[in-house]
């Protein structure tokens, strides 16, 4: 298992990688630079005056709008766009709309705001004003046609109606070559015509399909003759009705790259065995004078690969089906959307995306490693709070003696950062204020009748050997009095009910006398009398495995039973008025945010458990 070391983050230093070589390597030979940028069919879609230097590179972000983008996703937006900031070119957004049946306009939206969300905006990337509107492979569809016919009438290409069952047993496997088609020696005219049948709507779905015509003894099993358009009925979100058959994504993948003029498409490494088939399109394509030199070229990295992750689409439409979990959005999922609601920031992911780095070799990437990047980020950012998530009630039972009333109240401060975390220059945040009474909610665990050897948080008198009592343990309320443990009370089942303490006056936090009673800890805890009653969903990981899925064993059987629990807490004050999304750390537990969906600010308070303060999995 690998965990990469942290690069240096500096803009101007940046960590030299194969893609920061080749892009460097590029722009040092000028490559790109004779290519006129206006003129192209995705120019006329698309630009206007004002481009970048053509000199500059081009990259994209092509997600097919089939579902939710995921942590995988991230990285991948993270290098495209970061890369064409970086090198002062552009980043498009294309829909790779190729499969009507599988997309939706819900996918397109989704896909648009988590671009957003992770801070890239392709239309701040060099283009033009009045073209931000992402781009999509439907723009392209006449051209595309007009290539698969030029491809036929070069020779190229032939349709080929062998059922799919012979097709793919002629395709032939690693060891064996692959057959040719009965279809494969049709005349130009006869291709020609049996194609335009196909757009005509004259041939059922699966009759028929376009192939290149390349070569059936091909080691390369992806340049066996590919097949480059189908037939499908299907009504597409974009163009409707329009067409009745569609381009094969590895057809209009590299067609989309080349009408765009994309300079370096990036990829990952699953698609390094297509990347023969990219080329040879690409080169017909020329010759057929439909494109022109220089082409782009297609570069692969590798995938991520993150423990205790599962990032296939279809495994994460089964956890959503089989209600697992509760949607896409669920904080469990790696989807962006969920990584999103569970509290995760742009910064942290582009971090860690950063961090991970770019190679061409495969290795696992623990998720220690993306957790330890949300903490690095939110550790001078979330406000500090107190919060008692297994609340048992503290009565301080000398409160009347040592202050006249019972119903007495007194404030307390705490700083919502701490002073180590305001940069130089900065304004510190107004401090919290909570109040200390009678009575106090604290966590259930800080008392101990019987304490085990070492604890150091309440515990009640006990009887030395020699018949002597020995006091009970004295605390502090974190921001508050110093307290002596006296006991506590119990129901008839010999539950803790309350524990009792008295208070030791002249003793708070912030006063002269706070240091004159020694404790041997500090605890936080929440005032009965303005604590907010909250739901606090504690979240872990979705899977209890490393590789849920390792061994093409059943990845549900990996689910990790205690990934949610849902408790209710009380918060002090200062947390009753938190807004959807905004991020705190409740002391000693972690980071939580505010649920953005289910948060509702005035009413009660819903925070999700983000992280802890440390990895607790790695022991």
């Amino acid at each position: 298992m690998t965990t990469p070391t942290a690069p240096d983050n500096n803009a101007d230093h940046k960590v030299s990688n194969f893609l920061r070589q080749i892009i460097e390597k590029d722009l040092e030979l000028g490559t790109y630079a004779s290519r006129r940028w206006a003129g192209s069919p995705g120019d006329a879609a698309h630009h206007a005056a004002g481009q970048p230097d053509p000199a500059k590179i081009r990259t994209r972000f092509p997600p097919e709008p089939n579902g939710y983008l995921h942590v995988g996703h991230a990285k991948s937006i993270c290098i495209n766009f970061g890369l064409a900031k970086e090198y002062g070119g552009v980043c498009h957004l294309r829909f790779d709309d190729t499969n009507p049946e599988k997309e939706d306009t819900e996918y397109v939206n989704s896909i648009i705001d988590a671009v957003k969300w992770l801070g890239f905006d392709w239309a701040q990337l060099g283009q033009a004003a009045g073209s931000a509107a992402p781009y999509q492979a439907s723009d392209y569809f006449d051209f595309m046609y007009r290539a698969a016919e030029a491809l036929i009438e070069a020779g190229y290409a032939y349709v080929d109606e062998q059922s799919a069952e012979d097709m793919r047993a002629n395709r032939g496997d690693f060891g064996k070559p692959g057959v040719d088609s009965p279809f494969r020696s049709r005349t130009v005219a006869e291709n020609l015509a049996r194609f335009r049948e196909m757009k005509g709507g004259k041939l059922a779905d699966g009759a028929a399909v376009l192939r290149a015509k390349i070569d059936m003894a091909s080691p390369n099993i992806n340049m066996r003759d590919p097949a480059i358009y189908r037939i499908r009925r299907a009504t597409h979100h974009h163009t409707g009705d329009k067409w009745c058959i569609y381009p094969m994504y590895t057809f209009a993948h590299p067609i989309e790259d080349a009408l765009e003029q994309i300079t370096h498409s990036i990829c990952t490494l699953e698609f390094e065995d297509q990347r023969p088939f990219y080329d040879w399109l690409m080169e017909r394509l020329c010759e057929c004078k439909l494109l022109a030199a220089p082409s782009p070229k297609q570069y692969e990295f590798a995938r991520l690969n993150l423990t205790y992750v599962i990032t296939s689409k279809r495994k994460l439409a089964q956890l959503v089906n089989e209600g697992k979990v509760s949607g896409w959005d669920d904080p469990r999922m790696p989807t962006i959307v969920g990584l999103r609601r569970r509290g995760y920031t742009p910064e942290s992911l582009r971090l860690f995306a950063d961090r991970i780095g770019v190679t061409k070799s495969d290795s696992w990437i623990d998720y220690s490693t993306l957790e330890g990047c949300l903490r690095e980020d939110l550790e001078n950012k979330a406000h500090r709070g107190m919060a008692v998530l297994d609340p048992v009630k503290l009565v301080l039972t000398n409160w009347a003696e040592a202050f006249g009333s019972d119903g007495y109240t007194e404030a307390c401060t705490q700083p919502a950062l701490p002073h180590s975390a305001i940069a130089e220059g900065q304004t510190p945040p107004a401090d919290r204020t909570f109040q200390i009474g009678k009575e106090v909610w604290i966590e259930r665990e800080d008392f101990e009748e019987v304490p085990p050897k070492g604890y150091k948080r309440l515990s009640p008198p006990k009887v030395n050997p020699d018949g002597s009592t020995s006091p009970g343990a004295v605390v502090r309320l974190k921001g508050g009095y110093v307290i002596e443990c006296t006991g506590c009370a119990r129901d008839a089942a010999g539950q803790v009910t309350e524990v009792h303490a008295k208070v030791i006056p002249g003793t708070k936090s912030g006063t002269p006398g706070a240091d004159s009673v020694k404790a041997k800890a500090a605890i936080t805890w929440v005032s009965v009398a303005d604590g907010v009653k909250a739901e606090v969903r504690l979240y872990d990981r979705l899977f209890a495995e490393a590789h849920p899925d390792a061994g093409g064993k059943d990845f549900l059987q990996s689910l990790n039973p205690d990934s949610l629990k849902v408790v209710t807490a009380y918060v002090e004050p200062s947390l009753a008025g938190a807004q959807p999304d905004q991020k705190f750390q409740f002391e000693r537990f972690g980071y939580f945010v505010a649920d953005r969906l289910d948060h509702v600010a005035g009413a009660k308070p819903v925070f999700n458990r983000v992280t802890g303060l440390k990895d607790s999995w790695g022991q």
